[in-house]
């Protein structure tokens, strides 16, 4: 499972970095806003630097998988990687005022994406000395929080309306404006994603809920990656992410989140694993 997660890093580190270089930025502006003032030449040369760390992320990820100091040093980078982006939640540039806080779509929503890199590099520092509830709970924190927190926003109307282009050509959620109006559509999303982050959490008292836990929070992830290929706005160019695809590809941190919380759900309940789980 770690091997797997390392690799999913490393294609969206890949992936992210190639569209950095096209001028994709997604919401590395209003990250730099936090810092100071986002000249076109000061985010040229931050997009450049980044751009390096990104490709460095994907070297260290691929070495990672054979060495156990490539993944040291991959915990260090990502943590200093990840923890700038965070830092600027702190700003009001990332939040709709009078909504309570939360984050603008496609600006703060990208952005506490980063937690799920931070637990990554956590988690990689830790490895060899961390027991399975540590790495549970360590690997849920992220899961946890961004089904929270976006799931919540789906119950209001500029969320319920912003969806609607990902949503509509999606051929997996589509069907969903068959039965129900926007809105509603919108909150049936927003209760799914609540029921899959309390069932995973309450795996770990009663582990016979981990399984549905499991499998209803990874077909968010899961999901999300289909509108790489139904949005068309996902890309700006062959092979080129655009904003909205950077936000997109994001979405595999999760789905690393999710292998390691599996694995480490496998160490702690072995009697527990189902039989078509392989070593």
């Amino acid at each position: 499972m770690l091997q797997a997660a390392l690799l999913l890093i490393a294609l969206s580190a890949a992936l992210i970095a190639w569209s950095l270089q096209a001028g994709q930025y997604g919401s590395f502006t209003a990250i730099t806003t936090f810092y100071t003032e986002a000249t076109p030449a000061l985010l040229a040369r931050l997009a450049l630097y980044q751009i390096w760390v990104l490709w460095a992320v994907v070297i260290l990820a691929l070495l990672a998988l054979r060495w156990r100091l490539a993944q040291q040093l991959l915990a260090i980078l990502l943590l200093l990687f990840s923890m700038l982006p965070l830092l600027s939640l702190f700003g009001s540039q990332h939040y709709i005022a009078g909504l309570g806080g939360f984050p603008i779509i496609g600006s703060g929503q990208g952005v506490i994406k980063f937690l799920a890199l931070l637990v990554m590099a956590i988690t990689l520092w830790r490895w060899p000395v961390a027991k399975p509830a540590e790495r549970f709970w360590l690997n849920f924190l992220p899961v946890g929080l961004v089904l929270l927190w976006i799931g919540g926003m789906k119950f209001l109307p500029f969320e319920a309306k912003g969806i609607v282009d990902l949503v509509s050509s999606s051929p997996l959620l589509s069907w969903l404006y068959l039965l129900a109006n926007e809105q509603a559509a919108s909150n049936l999303i927003g209760i799914f994603d609540w029921l899959a982050l309390v069932l995973l959490a309450a795996s770990y008292r009663w582990p016979g809920l981990f399984i549905p836990g499991f499998l209803m929070c990874g077909s968010v992830f899961f999901t999300t990656q289909t509108f790489l290929f139904s949005f068309a706005g996902a890309w700006a160019s062959p092979a080129v992410l655009s904003s909205s695809g950077v936000f997109i590809i994001k979405d595999l941190w999760f789905i690393a989140n999710m292998l390691l919380l599996w694995h480490a759900w496998q160490q702690r309940w072995p009697r527990q694993r189902p039989e078509f789980v392989s070593e």
